[in-house]
């Protein structure tokens, strides 16, 4: 640890608002956002001078960096194991963030700002999971599984609460953290010790990583009258995918879609937006206000309104940019929602990167549906409420959600045709 005025002289000068994030990722981009550090421990500090900081109140204060000075020095001197600089740097910058309390606030040295940038690729080297975390225990949770990745192979389900990772505690870890133990190298294995509901111990389920090609959506006709699009995230490659799945689903002759959103933990706001503007009427489609209450407006022209019958699949794992469509579709009435209870995040983040690739991502404000509905912490209730029956679909491959969608579907479109014949009688 030497090179003092190296390691105080990198106490990052200039800030760029990159983005928008829900759950740890991107949901859109922003606008400058001016904030400066200007603190130094230099020559200023040494002649008694006051250091410069970001305003009269800030913590950054001579006094404050000369504290951090005495305490790396009492490691350099005292700690049983060596340290890197760098280390010690990063986990000042991680203090501080972590000190808002807030499990969606935190730090990103350069390297783990490049992992959250090539998620929303679609591609990387993993088990091919989705994972959020699990707000009652703090553990990490699998909300669903990439068909034909290791982590399906290896047998791993949605609802798997991750206890370790190759035997490293992963409790109270940010989502980031997580990803990161998980990912690695192609063909290396990672061990995951899982807490499974109706499992009386813990399994130990090894897992190859090797390279997975995220496709974020999925389509299917389960009749010559019903459409299935499932939307597994909110990538910047999703509208594309999703344009092209109603299309093809329309080229079938679809009448009513099913749209699953279950185990989506959210995403890029600009693309759930361009998402609801194929589906939704004129209006709104969901507004922000900031810690000054100012308030950002994201609104549809109706052009493109869906004319099809739509029922919506939800589960607890829908979370942030999934709420944020659940939520104007069943404001506007346009569409039945079924499941249970969704996750209840209604705020967004904002991804500030610095000057030396290093970023933060900060809670900047609420969302709210058309309605003007808050629901964080709450969640969006179904219309139709239906637990998951996991032992039916494990054991017998039967998806008891979708098959009351299906039923559903049925229903609306067999009074639309009789609603189509007596019109048609009157005429």
């Amino acid at each position: 640890m030497k090179n003092r005025n190296g390691f105080w002289g990198g106490v990052l000068t200039g800030v760029l608002a990159v983005a928008l994030v829900a759950g740890g990722i991107y949901l859109g981009y922003s606008a400058w956002m001016l904030w400066q550090y200007s603190g130094t421990r230099n020559a200023s500090a040494q002649s008694g001078q006051s250091t410069e900081s970001v305003s009269e109140n800030s913590v950054a204060t001579q006094n404050t960096l000369g504290k951090l000075g005495v305490i790396e020095e009492t490691i350099e001197k005292y700690y049983l194991e060596d340290v890197k600089e760098q280390t010690l740097e990063d986990g000042i910058y991680k203090g501080m963030v972590e000190a808002l309390g807030d499990p969606y606030s935190t730090y990103y040295a350069p390297e783990e700002l490049e992992q959250i940038q090539e998620k929303t690729e679609g591609i990387y080297y993993g088990i091919g999971a989705y994972i959020g975390i699990d707000t009652e225990t703090s553990l990490p949770r699998l909300s669903s599984i990439i068909d034909g990745t290791p982590a399906q192979e290896s047998g791993l389900r949605a609802g798997d609460l991750i206890y370790q990772v190759d035997g490293k505690d992963v409790q109270g870890l940010e989502l980031e953290q997580v990803t990161s133990l998980v990912k690695g190298e192609e063909g290396t294995t990672v061990r995951l010790t899982i807490i499974r509901e109706g499992e009386s111990d813990y399994l130990e389920i090894d897992v190859m990583r090797r390279k997975v090609e995220s496709p974020t959506v999925n389509q299917e006709m389960l009749d010559e009258r019903i459409g299935y699009i499932q939307i597994t995230e909110f990538d910047s490659v999703t509208l594309d995918q999703f344009t092209e799945a109603l299309a093809v689903c329309r080229g079938h002759g679809m009448e009513g879609l099913i749209l699953d959103l279950r185990g989506n933990p959210g995403g890029n706001l600009s693309t759930v937006c361009d998402i609801a503007r194929q589906i939704l009427p004129e209006g709104l489609i969901v507004y922000t206000e900031d810690k000054n209450g100012k308030r950002t407006e994201y609104s549809c022209d109706g052009k493109h309104e869906m004319t099809e019958e739509l029922v919506v699949l939800v589960d607890v794992n829908s979370a942030s940019a999934s709420e944020i469509l659940a939520g104007a579709i069943k404001d506007y009435g346009i569409g039945t929602l079924v499941g249970t209870t969704t996750f209840g995040k209604g705020i967004v983040q904002r991804i500030i990167t610095l000057t030396d690739g290093s970023a933060v991502k900060l809670t900047v404000s609420h969302y709210y549906t058309p309605d003007g509905n808050n629901i964080h912490e709450l969640g969006i209730a179904p219309d139709v409420e239906i637990p998951f029956d996991g032992e039916a679909y494990y054991n017998d491959g039967v998806d008891n959600q979708l098959e009351e969608a299906v039923r559903l579907m049925n229903e609306k479109l067999g009074a639309a045709d009789g609603q189509e014949e007596a019109d048609g009688t009157a005429a």
